[in-house]
């Protein structure tokens, strides 16, 4: 499991006096009204920020951080991601998990055969969809729905698939 989790990317400043935009990577934008502090990523270093204000615009969340009063103290972290300690992270539901955690999980069917990785969620209207690399290669498209995810097991790294009628010959 990976300790730090990306909650946003700074998309742009916001004024002169060292707000950014921040377009936010995590499902829940309300999220950033109780973040006290988070991690910048600078590529070379991570600097702890402790959060001074928030408001909204749009799509984004405008964060003001403590110390940072200038634009140009800021400017040069566009594009750099915005992390939290897992402490730091909202509260999962039964059976959900961070998609950071998934990926790389080993995937097995319900008959216990090796199928492949999980290498990405893509988030829908109507449910996630996990995108599995088959062990031949292949690319495979596997709704989040639970005739399909049968079971996902973050302490083995290993989830279990129905193979539904149609979707691939075995």
């Amino acid at each position: 499991m990976v300790d730090l989790l990306r909650v946003g990317t700074i998309a742009a400043t916001h004024g002169i006096r060292g707000e950014v935009k921040v377009f936010p990577t995590t499902d829940d934008i309300n999220r950033f009204r109780d973040l006290k502090t988070c991690i910048l990523d600078t590529g070379r270093e991570r600097l702890e920020l402790e959060v001074e204000g928030v408001k909204f615009f749009k799509q984004y969340a405008i964060l003001k951080f403590k110390g940072i009063d200038n634009i140009n103290d800021i400017e040069k972290y566009r594009g750099k991601d915005l992390l939290v300690t897992r402490e730091n992270a909202v509260a999962l539901e039964e059976n959900e998990n961070f998609i950071a955690d998934l990926i790389g999980l080993d995937v097995f069917t319900d008959e216990g055969v090796h199928f492949g990785t999980v290498k990405d969620i893509m988030e829908t209207g109507a449910n996630d969809v996990y995108v599995i690399m088959s062990d031949d290669g292949k690319e495979y498209l596997f709704p989040s729905i639970k005739e399909c995810i049968l079971d996902v097991d973050l302490e083995k790294g290993a989830v279990t698939v129905h193979i539904m009628k149609g979707l691939l010959d075995l």
